[in-house]
């Protein structure tokens, strides 16, 4: 089975990181943060030219979420093309959603050229996400299988052998298991703890939704 294309996997900054690079004496800075929404992104944009108030630079770059995402970029001075945009396509090559990079440059006395820039500021913001925790949002569904004590230990063992976990317990007189599964193995999924439990398990599926993964 495809994917749905409205669930695409893409990435999300569970923590963000710092990092430091230096090119000819100038000294680079990026930092990045997990932004839901333009306010969020220009906010945390912000509170970095406050906190760099004395640096030549404070490019910066984003990606909300949707169809199509949100999509901005600043390159504050530099020449045109030569901060904001490389950021930009780093975060969009490793398909990251709802984050800002800052990089803020402090001038260190010789001009790096269009080309020097460029790799720079890529250099930087390769850095800072190296140094976040980075999650994939991906597309599927969630399962809450209500089932008996003794069908606990069948159901935990297919989805081992799956990979799945079951993100959550419920204990009562029946266990009430919450299983998040991708979009391309629900049926299989449904399929096999039916088989399982010999039909006794009772499985609600909700609709198409993105849940987080390592």
């Amino acid at each position: 089975m495809e994917t749905d294309p409205c669930l695409e996997p893409y990435k999300i900054i569970e923590y963000g990181g710092s990092a430091e690079i230096e090119e000819k004496k100038s000294r680079f800075i990026a930092h990045v943060s997990a932004a839901d929404t333009e306010e969020d992104a220009l906010a945390f944009v912000e509170a970095q030219k406050k906190r760099f108030w004395d640096a030549r630079h404070n490019c910066y770059a984003y990606v909300l979420g949707g169809q199509p995402p949100v999509m901005r970029y600043s390159d504050d001075g530099e020449p045109s093309g030569t901060a904001g945009k490389p950021i930009l396509e780093v975060l969009t090559g490793m398909d990251i959603r709802n984050a800002v990079v800052v990089v803020t440059r402090y001038f260190g006395g010789t001009l790096l050229g269009t080309g020097g820039l460029v790799r720079a500021y890529t250099k930087a913001a390769q850095a800072v996400l190296a140094a976040s925790d980075v999650r994939t949002m991906r597309g599927g569904y969630e399962l809450s299988v209500v089932t008996d004590y003794n069908d606990i230990g069948r159901i935990r063992y297919l989805l081992g052998e799956r990979g799945i976990p079951a993100d959550r317990a419920d204990y009562a007189e029946q266990v009430t298991l919450h299983i998040y599964v991708p979009y391309e193995d629900k049926d299989i999924v449904v399929g096999e703890i039916t088989e399982a439990t010999a039909g006794k398990a009772d499985i609600s599926v909700s609709g198409p939704l993105y849940y987080k993964r390592e």
